[in-house]
């Protein structure tokens, strides 16, 4: 990335941090093991590519102060990091390293862990209808309904459902993490040029762009459980393997694997060629994707 690009996606994380460690330090009558255990997931450090992505999509699109999406934006991480939770339970992928820390079930016990992720989905919505509840207009109704039906039946939680059920082939590959992981990157492209006050026709390529970027980030996800290493990553590789998963590596090979992630990345590019604005921080965050190494 170049250091323009850098600047913005440091002032985007810190804006979000900032806004993150007020709100949990607002929020009164949690029970101070709850509120640890929120706290320790919250504080455990990532890349806070959604809030990115969606302060990145709303600056696209408006010259206005950040903080007119920044709510939003912490309610995106607030819900990743549920899901984060949730996802490294023993019921669920029982992984015991998240972010190169200790995953919160093996810190707070299992109970703890879900209580905690519960929390933090609820506290996400709290956030936002806060925000709607001092200054409400069309366009934040609708960037809160894209967020909430993300991270619900149809979205996260319905993804993870087909996950447990098992992908045999492709398409439903494909759709699993559509839902499961695309869903919430695409909430976090749209609301955020919904909250810059998009057209209707720029949310088509937005829609096409971050739908290739969900798909392009999993690909990798997938590929980086073959090659990288637990140091590198901050969580265990190869549990996909010993969980008997199927993933885009399984299923296909990974050369293949990265000859469409690839595809996807050039799709995902070739969609913001559509907009006729300056898309150099969400075409940077899409070769990203494609590079990173953990």
């Amino acid at each position: 990335m170049n250091e323009a690009i850098v600047k913005k996606l440091h002032e985007y994380s810190t804006a979000t941090e900032r806004y993150l460690r007020e709100y949990f330090i607002t929020i009164r009558n949690v029970p101070k093991k709850l509120h640890e255990s929120m706290m320790y997931s919250i504080n455990a450090g990532g890349k806070r590519l959604r809030p990115a992505l969606l302060l990145g999509s709303f600056n696209t699109f408006s010259n206005n102060q950040l903080m007119a999406a920044v709510p939003f934006a912490a309610s995106i991480e607030m819900i990743h990091t549920y899901s984060l939770i949730h996802d490294d339970l023993p019921s669920m992928d029982d992984d015991d390293l998240r972010r190169g820390k200790p995953s919160n079930h093996i810190i707070y016990g299992e109970s703890g862990a879900i209580l905690a992720g519960d929390a933090l989905l609820n506290s996400a919505m709290e956030n936002i209808l806060s925000d709607l509840n001092k200054n409400c207009n069309e366009n934040k109704l609708r960037a809160a309904y894209i967020i909430m039906e993300a991270a619900g039946a149809s979205g996260m939680i319905g993804g993870q459902v087909l996950d447990i059920e098992g992908a045999y082939d492709g398409d439903s590959l494909a759709a699993m993490h559509s839902m499961k992981t695309g869903a919430l990157i695409k909430a976090a492209v749209l609301a955020g040029g919904i909250l810059g006050g998009c057209g209707k026709n720029e949310e088509i390529y937005l829609t096409e762009y971050s739908q290739n970027l969900g798909c392009a980030f999993q690909i990798k996800d997938d590929i980086l459980d073959v090659e990288s290493t637990s140091d590198i990553l901050g969580k265990p590789i190869g549990s996909d393997s010993r969980n008997e998963k199927t993933t885009y590596t399984s299923l296909y090979s990974v050369e293949t694997a990265k000859k469409m992630l690839s595809e996807r990345i050039d799709d995902s590019l070739n969609a913001l060629n559509g907009l006729e604005r300056n898309t150099a921080f969400l075409e940077a965050i899409a070769i990203y994707v494609r590079d990173r190494k953990d």
